[in-house]
């Protein structure tokens, strides 16, 4: 049977392509946005303990993926979706000071952070959704006695979010 090697040669290398993806994603180091997941956010007293938890993540395997700072917020997005942040005093004041967030993705922040706010609502706590704590980004938040020390965010999929390198002004 003979196999033209143009033929071959694109099965080698579309083999070669899938192999190499399903390894990065063995290593939770998907190269794709998809699936985009949310993420689990932290918040730092200053620059220096930001750069100090995430050298720290780094010696035990969780590694730097970008940074997507704005005004308001330093974020370090590490490779398995934590996202380790240093929010102005002014940002921090905003979400009721919480130190962490628990970040979910949807179609419809605003719709969302207000379906959620309603929920918790019926349930007896306290939510107050807050819409402007960085005007660049599209994320609603729900400030909430539900959850201790921590808001929840609601953001549409990473790829209608702004490019990292976009936000900085």
């Amino acid at each position: 049977m003979y196999i033209p090697k143009w033929m071959l040669s694109i099965f080698i290398m579309l083999f070669l392509l899938l192999l190499s993806w399903t390894c990065s994603l063995v290593m939770q180091r998907n190269p794709l946005p998809f699936p985009d997941p949310g993420s689990r956010i932290f918040s730092t007293p200053s620059v220096e303990a930001k750069a100090a938890v995430v050298d720290l993540l780094t010696q035990h395997g969780i590694t730097e993926r970008f940074q997507a700072n704005s005004d308001g917020v330093l974020r370090s997005i590490m490779w398995d979706g934590t996202i380790i942040n240093q929010p102005t005093p002014e940002v921090l004041q905003k979400v009721g000071n919480a130190s962490a967030s628990i970040g979910l993705v949807v179609a419809d922040p605003v719709q969302s952070a207000n379906n959620a706010a309603n929920f918790l609502r019926q349930r007896g706590f306290q939510a107050e959704v807050v819409l402007d704590v960085e005007p660049s980004l599209p994320i609603a938040f729900v400030v909430t006695n539900a959850l201790n020390g921590t808001v929840l965010n609601f953001r549409k999929h990473i790829i209608h979010l702004p490019k990292p390198d976009s936000l900085e002004h």
